[in-house]
């Protein structure tokens, strides 16, 4: 039932068009709008609405099963999120609770029931972190059938999340900074090799890919999106990212979040290694600045990433790490060398430095006996 602020005023009060969402006979995601001027009109026109709706027999809620609310909440949050989340939802639903629980109605919902679904979920040998997301949307959309006055409650906050049997957090898989150098080294050697022997510059597209992922720690679809335009001397500008996961083929969206929108100085190395790639794709026939930093016209393909890093890592002689990895790789060369949690916070665009802390922490240095040290000289 969002409340949205719209253009125009009346009396000196601000519009607003008010929407409330309900399923229909026929189970289908409707939609009733109305406009409202200042915001308590609006908080009466949406109550007013809501209850419209459910004294109509066009909100049949005792009869809603799992996935007609489904369909109702990703209506309504179609409007508030990005399209990479809503996508990111139908498919945990898709994978982990539609298979069993789809055609269950809402008001049937029970304790016991939702427990057997936790144990199914245990029983799949999903990682911690999966299981634990899942729980996380089937919650947040049982909380709006709860906002809704679907349901008087939410009947899996009884059951609880999933929890962590070791109680620690999952070691993340990284690269130092010697085994980087090992790595990229390789992936250099193999793009001279290949435009040796086939005259192509595809090669050097990963090598400044993996370069960028580990001197910046940019997400994967950052990388994806840089264009040379959004270079500028030692600056390199993050202002959009490239999800291929859509349907319709590659879609560009803003960053994750607006704190993702940032300007990062390069080091020295990076500012190097981006001069000559820049070098060799002004020898392509219709280069422009708009040209994707990796990849051209077209950015890489992530399953051709994963492939090659594999390949990679193979050739060095070193574990294959996730893609995702390089960003924790940064952020852990930086953690050590005692840069401080508020610019690494910056620099992988985080909002809040809480969250770079809750994931980040254990990969800085114990400093209690340098804390004691210090501590020994004041006597």
């Amino acid at each position: 039932m969002p409340i949205y602020k719209a253009e125009g005023k009346k009396d000196g009060l601000q519009k607003y068009n008010v929407r409330v969402n309900y399923i229909s006979k026929g189970g289908e995601p409707k939609q009733l709008t109305r406009t409202a001027y200042g915001l308590e009109s609006a908080k009466d026109l949406e109550r007013n609405l809501i209850n419209e709706v459910k004294v109509s027999d066009k909100n049949p809620v005792k009869k809603m099963t799992v996935r007609q609310l489904f369909n109702e909440y990703i209506a309504a949050k179609k409007y508030e999120v990005k399209e990479s989340t809503v996508d990111k939802a139908i498919r945990d639903f898709d994978y982990y609770i539609f298979p069993t629980l789809a055609d269950v109605r809402i008001d049937r919902l029970t304790t016991p029931m939702l427990q057997e679904w936790k144990l199914g979920m245990e029983q799949r040998g999903l990682a911690y972190r999966t299981k634990k997301q899942a729980f996380n949307d089937f919650r947040v959309m049982l909380n709006y059938a709860v906002k809704m006055e679907y349901l008087t409650s939410n009947p899996i906050v009884k059951v609880g999340n999933f929890k962590n049997p070791t109680g620690t957090k999952t070691e993340m898989n990284i690269y130092t900074d010697k085994e980087f150098k090992k790595f990229i080294s390789t992936v250099k050697r193999q793009a001279e090799l290949q435009q040796l022997n086939q005259q192509e510059l595809s090669g050097w597209d990963y090598y400044v890919f993996f370069a960028i992922a580990f001197y910046t720690g940019l997400r994967k679809g950052e990388i994806h999106a840089l264009k040379w335009s959004d270079l500028n001397g030692a600056y390199l500008s993050v202002r959009r990212s490239i999800n291929q996961r859509l349907k319709g083929g590659d879609r560009e969206t803003t960053p994750k979040t607006k704190s993702s929108v940032r300007t990062l100085q390069m080091p020295l190395p990076l500012i190097k290694i981006l001069k000559e790639h820049k070098a060799r794709q002004k020898k392509l026939k219709h280069f422009t600045d708009d040209y994707r930093i990796c990849g051209g016209v077209m950015p890489l393909r992530d399953n051709s990433l994963l492939q090659r890093n594999r390949k990679y890592a193979k050739l060095a002689g070193l574990k294959t790490i996730r893609i995702h990895d390089f960003r924790h790789s940064h952020v852990s060369l930086l953690a050590n060398n005692g840069i401080n949690i508020q610019e690494i916070a910056r620099r992988l665009g985080h909002a809040r430095v809480e969250e770079t802390w809750n994931t980040y922490s254990h990969l800085y240095p114990n400093a209690e006996e340098k804390a004691v040290d210090i501590l020994n000289r004041i006597y």
